[in-house]
């Protein structure tokens, strides 16, 4: 069953959103879980976001094998996506980016939360997977096969944001739209915090006030995504 076209050209434009938005760059990528059969999902074939089109997305099971490729080079990370949608039927949509500013929270033991109501869904820590811990000493850090991906679904757990040590991040939502609203607001709040990190103590958001701005600011998601569509596709 094919799945609805407005859902793949959502996808599309949810790549080049988020390369405008600085969340990725020739690296990163975004799915969808499919609207008509859960066991599958789609994401682009191998290349840059900014340049996926309809044509590019791949339609893939749950064991991170493409259905009917036609010659299309799938994305090495790809079990990123299936090992979460497998251990996660919650989950709808997932970025997996290298966006610049999350980066040190991973390395450095400081976590990542929000400083600002917009990124209330970071609640009130966010894990770190280790991939020391699931494939040793001498991996090259990416997610290359099932078993690695699974380690990082049992990272992320029941949140929707986890740190990637010396990688970048995952997060998960329930819609394209929500998706890219977190990893740009991910983004932002880590350059945010690494600011208000040099002027002193900070006062994040407590369980409460980040549950609540979730709430919030989940009923209003195509604000932003109007934004970021018409500005994705401005020339740059």
């Amino acid at each position: 069953m094919s799945p609805d076209p407005e859902l793949i050209e959502d996808l599309v434009v949810a790549n080049h959103i988020l390369f405008r938005e600085g969340v990725v760059d020739g690296f990163g990528h975004v799915s969808a879980r499919h609207d008509r059969d859960p066991s599958r999902f789609l994401l682009a074939r191998s290349i840059a976001p900014a340049t996926v089109t309809v044509d590019d997305i791949m339609e893939f099971d749950l064991e991170g094998i493409a259905i009917d490729p036609k010659g299309r080079r799938p994305y090495l990370e790809r079990f990123i996506h299936s090992e979460i949608y497998r251990m996660r039927p919650d989950v709808l949509a997932i970025v997996h980016s290298h966006s610049p500013a999350v980066i040190p929270f991973g390395v450095t033991g400081t976590q990542l939360r929000p400083i600002s109501h917009m990124s209330g869904f970071l609640g009130t820590s966010t894990p770190i997977f280790e991939i020391r811990d699931a494939g040793g000493p001498a991996t090259d850090m990416l997610i290359r096969n099932a078993d690695l991906g699974a380690a990082l679904a049992t990272t992320l757990g029941s949140e929707s944001f986890a740190l990637m040590r010396g990688h970048g991040s995952v997060v998960v939502a329930t819609s394209i739209k929500q998706v890219v609203y977190r990893a740009v607001y991910a983004e932002m709040n880590a350059h945010l915090q690494l600011e208000a990190m040099r002027l002193g103590k900070i006062t994040f958001l407590n369980e409460a006030e980040a549950a609540n701005a979730d709430q919030a600011n989940n009923g209003n998601l195509d604000r932003p995504w109007a934004l970021w569509k018409r500005r994705a596709a401005m020339p740059a």
